[in-house]
């Protein structure tokens, strides 16, 4: 189930106890959808094979990216899946644990498993765990990291209005260190 943690940045080195920490999907979308975060929960219908590349990947989900394709504002998608055995999983790790930006929306809608979506905004920081059937849109500029654990398991479309797919802009800011991880999120008492 999708968790959100609210933090105060302005007031120490290392974050104390979230401000909010909530499993409630209304209010998640409430508080994100407050702050600019477009956040919807969607029925991942299909079951992926062990083993289900890209292409079948997109293929099964053909129906949900024709629903985002229709508006006109996403016409490239792709899918990544990652598993705990993944031999580049230590690398993308800490790539995407570094504070970035894009020039587009990041829009992903996860079919498996979970990610950390970690968002920068002014004196907040927002830990958005995604889970199955959770769609989330980070609009363009937004500072944020992501974690998929020491052991990833997930897969999600990531919507794109660039044919280039995935480009970032990192920030240098090491603020990702002071948040917890995926695992250490997962130990708060929500």
């Amino acid at each position: 189930m999708s968790l959100l943690a609210i933090y105060a940045t302005s007031h120490a080195d290392a974050p104390a106890q979230p401000q909010t920490l909530t499993r409630d999907g209304s209010q998640i979308q409430s508080e994100l959808g407050q702050r600019g975060i477009r956040f919807e929960r969607w029925p991942a219908r299909q079951e992926l094979a062990e083993g289900a590349g890209s292409d079948q990947v997109l293929a099964a989900y053909a129906d949900e990216i024709a629903r985002v394709q229709a508006g006109g504002r996403y016409p490239t998608v792709d899918a990544i899946r990652l598993g705990p055995d993944h031999p580049e999983r230590e690398a993308l790790r800490r790539k995407f644990l570094s504070e970035h930006t894009h020039d587009e929306d990041e829009v992903r809608f996860f079919v498996e498993g979970r990610g950390l979506f970690c968002l920068h905004l002014g004196e907040e920081v927002l830990q958005l765990l995604c889970e199955r059937n959770d769609w989330i849109a980070v609009p363009a500029g937004t500072p944020h990291w992501f974690d998929m654990g020491a052991e990833p398991s997930f897969c999600a479309l990531r919507f794109f209005d660039n044919p280039e797919g995935w480009v970032a802009r990192f920030s240098g800011d090491p603020i990702a260190d002071r948040f917890p991880l995926l695992d250490e999120l997962l130990t708060l008492p929500a």
